[in-house]
């Protein structure tokens, strides 16, 4: 059985990644570990408290690492082994999937400076906070979903489109008309 990482630190808008989650778990048959800087527990925007399965050092060791997935949230401090983990994967060219402000991990791990991306962090925001940008704009595409090679990424608001694009990534449905109906009915007419 395949795993899939995710990287879950404080105040993450972990709803970003549920359903590509959930799809994974039930669909795809992947196992779901989450990984963190520690095992405390932290608190996500949505309010709800998570404890980290593994620690990011634990994730090293793992066999059958398919993808990392790491959901939106504020610009904050990256751990180094965080880095040390991505560039890993990077090199066995495993899924590297972030969404929202979540591609400033792979940013600082250099991963951006070789493949196109989009997020929803602007300039603007990262000036007004006063940190150095952890993203390389002149890659950045102001698209709702960006797959370059084993990188995808997304803005916030497109987690349907994010998650259907790792859903096609990890091959975990039987066919693409099976993966383009489930897309359709999902997002349904407009009324």
């Amino acid at each position: 059985m395949g795993k899939v990482l995710c990287f879950i630190y404080p105040n993450m808008a972990e709803f970003e990644v549920m359903f590509a989650f959930h799809r994974l778990l039930t669909v795809g048959n992947k196992e779901i570990i989450t990984i963190g800087s520690d095992r405390n527990p932290l608190v996500s925007q949505s309010g709800f408290i998570y404890t980290a399965a593994a620690t990011i050092e634990d994730a090293f060791d793992y066999p059958d690492v398919e993808a990392l997935l790491i959901p939106g949230g504020p610009i904050t401090e990256q751990p180094p082994q965080l880095t040390q983990l991505i560039q890993q994967l990077d090199r066995e060219r495993k899924l590297l999937a972030a969404i929202c402000n979540g591609p400033q991990f792979l940013g600082r791990a250099g991963i951006l400076d070789r493949h196109s991306f989009t997020t929803s962090c602007s300039p603007a925001s990262i000036a007004s906070l006063g940190v150095s940008d952890p993203f390389p704009r002149d890659q950045f595409l102001q698209q709702r979903v960006v797959r370059d090679g084993h990188v995808i990424t997304a803005t916030g608001r497109a987690f349907v489109d994010f998650s259907f694009a790792v859903f096609d990534w990890l091959n975990i449905f039987d066919s693409k008309e099976e993966l383009q109906a489930l897309y359709e009915d999902i997002r349904g007419p407009i009324s």
